[in-house]
């Protein structure tokens, strides 16, 4: 077994955090949480992969005790791309919001909101 995969999943992840931590703009911060989440693409791409390669998760005119690859994993992967995609609009929508209101996107120069 190979921890290949592993080790470029938390690489994706720590570079990611560390550009969430020194962000200086708030579009560079959400970029680098996309960074961040798509650690979690690849650490699902192995979880869900197996050695030897396994077939596709369709059942019909398939011999029992055949590996295939696990459909949760790929269920997972697909609900994780749309809540990202969904997260990122939302994200991107308040930055544009607070730039209308602040004249700014620096994290730094943004005064602290009243009301």
């Amino acid at each position: 077994m190979t921890y290949f995969g592993y080790a470029v999943a938390a690489w994706l992840f720590l570079i990611g955090v560390y550009g969430i931590v020194t962000s200086k703009h708030l579009v560079h911060l959400v970029l680098c949480l996309v960074v961040v989440q798509s650690s979690t693409y690849v650490l699902l791409s192995i979880i869900g992969f197996r050695l030897p390669p396994a077939t596709a998760p369709v059942f019909y005119d398939i011999a029992l005790g055949t590996p295939a690859v696990d459909p949760v994993v790929q269920a997972l992967m697909l609900t994780d791309i749309v809540v990202e995609a969904t997260v990122v609009a939302l994200l991107l929508a308040l930055i544009v919001r607070i730039n209308k209101t602040t004249g700014t996107v620096d994290p730094n120069a943004i005064a602290q909101m009243k009301g």
